[in-house]
């Protein structure tokens, strides 16, 4: 297959066409921004990225939204029934003067000036404004428990952003490893103790390195494109880079401690217990609509002669006849019955996660310590070993590729051993609703 030199040319030449192509591309690890101007490169480290996303994430900004909606309904369930007023004049007539006279006052007019009020009864206002009380209270719980999933979802895109970086990184060294091999090869093959297919062998395998390292960086770029769109960025364009290490970040100190009831002080469990003292309060409210309000009025007539000036007041119900608001109240025990539901449902799946979430991140921080101190030191001495035994003549070329291929699965495995400590860390203390201020400091 690779005997003969001139398709070894023509190979090499297509894929020197299309390395070239995936530079100007600005796929290429060393040209992910080559259309970017360095000076519009920002780094950005896990703390300011997370004041970011509290200041411009939109998700965010539609529940805080929400808590002002809910701030005005508590405004509109304080307010009180404004008074009805009603002006009317009657028996109008130009024949209409009276022994006092004939002006618009002293005739014969029947004119009525009176006031009416609605008074609620049966519990009504203060079930409502207790309605409204714990819809701002679930709207506001709601908005913290957005933080809290922002939070751990804005150090999982770092995280992401950070792995998919080392992994170009590494397959960049892996590959330029490997053309280093070819270069002593080229020298062996000269000396005649190396076949030239040995020497291509090594040259397919960095080649395919390169590219792998070459969709690396587009991986790397995407997920700073989604890290900038998680941060409320308007366009994003992938122009930030991580300051922090993923190293640092697994490496982060965690104290956080499984509370005694598992859930202790979850947003998400505030705002359905919130959500259920509103739907009884809406059960109450629609219980009490069946008892009818009054409305009471007061009026003053004047009608010279007889009736100068005169006044009177007057009292109206609804009658109860055919109408028990039975729909109503149906429909808001029913309610009340999903929100209890609801309730029992994110308690049993707080608890769930934060369980699952204290499992996994001791696992994964084992298993991330086990592979830096343990599993890639070896790997490591194995690759230099062998590269140095092969490089006397004292190892096939089979076992160098073995050994190097080996070494790069460990090194990305290793990467991801850290993502995988630091996303867990994340959801730990999201799991618990702990603010981590070893990263962030105080939220804004």
């Amino acid at each position: 297959m690779f005997g003969g030199e001139p398709y070894r040319r023509d190979d090499k030449r297509i894929l020197s066409v299309f390395c070239v192509a995936l530079i100007i591309t600005g796929v290429a690890p060393h040209c992910a921004y080559a259309d970017d101007g360095a000076s519009d490169l920002k780094p950005i480290s896990l703390a300011d990225a997370r004041r970011l996303a509290f200041q411009r994430n939109w998700d965010l900004l539609a529940a805080k939204s929400d808590v002002d909606t809910a701030t005005a309904q508590r405004l509109v369930s304080q307010e009180f029934p404004n008074p009805t007023g009603s002006f009317s004049s009657s028996q109008l007539g130009s024949h209409s003067g009276t022994a006092a006279g004939n002006d618009c006052w002293n005739r014969s007019y029947d004119t009525v000036a009176a006031v009416s009020q609605l008074f609620e009864i049966g519990g009504k206002r203060q079930a409502r404004r207790e309605s409204a009380r714990n819809g701002l209270q679930s709207a506001e719980a709601r908005l913290a428990d957005a933080r809290r999933l922002l939070d751990a979802g804005v150090c999982q895109g770092y995280v992401a952003a950070l792995a998919a970086s080392r992994r170009q990184e590494i397959l960049a060294e892996s590959a330029a490893l490997l053309r280093k091999e070819a270069a002593i090869a080229e020298v062996r093959r000269g000396a005649g103790d190396l076949a030239s297919v040995d020497k291509l062998q090594i040259e397919i395998a960095s080649e395919r390195l390169d590219l792998d390292a070459a969709a690396a960086a587009s991986a790397a770029r995407n997920a700073l494109i989604a890290l900038e769109a998680l941060l409320g960025e308007p366009n994003p364009q992938g122009r930030i880079i991580p300051a922090d290490t993923l190293e640092s970040l697994a490496d982060l100190p965690c104290g956080a401690a499984l509370a005694q009831d598992g859930v202790s002080g979850r947003p998400d469990i505030a705002a359905a217990e919130a959500a259920r003292a509103k739907a009884e309060a809406d059960l109450r409210l629609q219980k009490a609509m069946r008892v009818p309000d009054l409305t009471l009025s007061v009026q003053y007539e004047h009608q010279p002669p007889d009736q100068p000036n005169t006044v009177g007041v007057g009292i109206s119900v609804p009658l109860p006849f055919w109408n028990f608001n039975r729909g109503n109240i149906a429909a808001a025990k029913a309610a009340k019955e999903q929100a209890d539901i609801q309730l029992g449902r994110v308690r049993a799946q707080a608890a769930t996660e934060t369980v699952t979430a204290q499992v996994s991140y001791a696992a994964m921080l084992a298993r991330w310590h086990r592979y830096r101190d343990e599993v890639k030191p070896k790997s490591r001495d194995i690759r230099e070993s062998v590269s140095f035994a092969y490089q006397k003549g004292g190892a096939s070329l089979l076992d160098m590729l073995l050994a190097q291929r080996n070494d790069n699965d460990v090194r990305l495995e290793t990467v991801q051993a850290a993502a995988d400590a630091a996303n867990a860390r994340a959801l730990m203390r999201a799991a618990l609703n702990e603010s981590d201020e070893s990263v962030s400091g105080k939220p804004e």
